[in-house]
């Protein structure tokens, strides 16, 4: 039964990460073009349930991407500054294209892995009922 609940854990932990990456690829999608917004991501670490024994992910933090704002020279947007530059998102939409791409994936795994470890236990205890 431990085991059992081990490999869920270990599944549902991966889903949740992967929707919450989910989430931060969207607000950047979102914010693409509003001025001065930096492209989240998402770091991960490994952890430790004591209570099933399971290794998990876990959302680390959520950082700002550093590279630089993209921008632009356009003396009659209401935003520019004084030398009628604009500063636009730094968020790429190939890069979050590819990561929400990824991150589908990626949770796709974990949730056959889930279903895998529920059927596997549901024959075992049909077996046991015979």
């Amino acid at each position: 039964m431990l085991s059992f609940l081990k490999h869920l854990n270990t599944s549902a932990s991966g889903m949740a990460v992967q929707s919450e990456r989910l989430r931060l690829v969207s607000e950047n999608i979102a914010n693409a073009d509003t001025p001065g917004y930096r492209r989240k991501l998402a770091t991960f670490e490994q952890s430790f349930d004591r209570r099933t024994s399971a290794k998990t992910v876990e959302l680390d933090q959520v950082l700002l991407d550093q590279s630089p704002l993209r921008e632009v020279y356009d003396p009659t947007h209401p935003l520019a500054d004084d030398t009628g530059n604009v500063t636009f998102s730094n968020v790429n939409m190939v890069t979050e294209i590819a990561d929400a791409r990824e991150a589908q994936r990626s949770f796709e795994a974990n949730l056959q892995m889930f279903d895998q470890s529920r059927r596997m236990y549901g024959a075992v205890l049909d077996l046991l009922r015979r």
